[in-house]
């Protein structure tokens, strides 16, 4: 029995499944806050700290933090980009 999918590569598959840009824009929130809690910690700058800096809650930097929660603006990214002495950078593909 031949199998539909074996050999075709995974985006493929996404794409025939129709959730190749839902998974992606999943990941790139997952790997953003990432990157952001990784400079959190190189730099020993705890969540609170975060957030006055970034003049927001504490809860604004949870939701930005949970790579499950995309509902986060450009804004508040570039926001905590500033805050840890880095530059906020998107590009299209």
């Amino acid at each position: 029995m031949k199998h539909k999918n074996i050999g075709s590569e995974f985006d493929d598959f996404l794409k025939d499944e129709g959730i190749l840009a839902e998974v992606e824009k999943s990941a790139i929130k997952e790997i953003v806050a990432r990157q952001i809690s990784q400079l959190m910690t190189e730099k020993k700058i705890s969540k609170l700290e975060m957030s006055r800096r970034m003049g927001t809650s504490r809860s604004a930097l949870d939701r930005l933090l949970d790579p499950k929660n995309q509902s986060v603006s450009l804004k508040t990214l570039d926001r905590a980009a500033s805050s840890l002495g880095k530059r906020l950078c998107i590009h299209l593909v």
